[in-house]
């Protein structure tokens, strides 16, 4: 039984994280820790009663995943469960080994990947109905580990289970894909305009989703081993294009 729910770090997604728990949660409390929040006693806490809630989740970036371990497991609770909800897996999945293999007693941990956000959850009409979220390991026992699915299915989530390589590969070529694309059309200053077609507006749906998630796409890019091949792919892909469209002109 859940009776208590800590996050820390309060970007755009632990907000997030603290409005469906809230709502789709409300017996449980919870307790937030942010470096720009003094604590309150009401809605933010120090690191130390932060985690010592039954379910730590770590909402900072990617790149201070380390640290944030550092910090937060010396400090969790005897049967605290930590959660990882970081955009890429093979990285955070290996430091939660780590750490756990140095500590003094085993780390109960749960890497995930929720597949949506803010946008995607207001855009659906702040449902969690037939979102979907990616578990690719855990050191729990298997009961624990059965009720952490029902509980997600419960909300209307759709579970997907695969390894943390499985997953940060298709994250490459998919949401990264989608990042990268973003990112140059805002850099090469493509704007929508009066005669739009459909698909060009989604094209721009997808590009304003991303395009202030720079610090996200870097650090993607950075622990996401696949990142690179996925470059590679467009860049030679890119080149072919030009060159068909070169063919097209020496016909004229």
């Amino acid at each position: 039984m859940i009776e208590t729910l800590g996050i820390v770090g309060y970007g755009q997604f632990g907000a997030f994280l603290e409005e469906v728990a809230n709502r789709f949660a409300p017996g449980v409390r919870v307790l937030v820790h942010s470096r720009r929040a003094e604590p309150d006693g009401s809605r933010f806490f120090s690191l130390d009663d932060v985690c010592k809630s039954d379910v730590v989740i770590i909402a900072t970036a990617i790149g201070q995943f380390v640290d944030t371990l550092d910090t937060v497991i010396p400090r969790l609770g005897e049967r605290s469960v930590l959660v990882d909800v970081a955009t890429v897996k093979m990285h955070t999945v290996e430091q939660l080994k780590t750490h756990s293999a140095r500590s003094v007693r085993p780390l109960r941990f749960i890497a995930t990947h929720p597949m949506f956000g803010p946008h995607s959850y207001s855009k659906i009409g702040q449902s969690l109905e037939g979102l979907r979220i990616v578990l690719t390991d855990h050191s729990l026992e298997p009961a624990a580990y059965d009720a952490v699915k029902s509980a997600l299915k419960s909300v209307g989530l759709v579970v997907l289970e695969m390894s943390a390589n499985q997953h940060d590969r298709a994250l490459a070529e998919t949401l990264f894909l989608t990042h990268y694309i973003g990112q140059v059309v805002t850099h090469g200053d493509f704007l929508r305009t009066e005669i739009d077609t459909l698909s060009f507006g989604f094209l721009m749906d997808a590009v304003e989703s991303v395009r202030e998630d720079g610090d996200l796409f870097r650090d993607v890019y950075r622990f996401n081993p696949h990142c690179r091949a996925v470059v590679n792919r467009f860049e030679t892909a890119e080149t072919k294009v030009a060159r068909m469209l070169e063919a097209f002109e020496a016909d004229d």
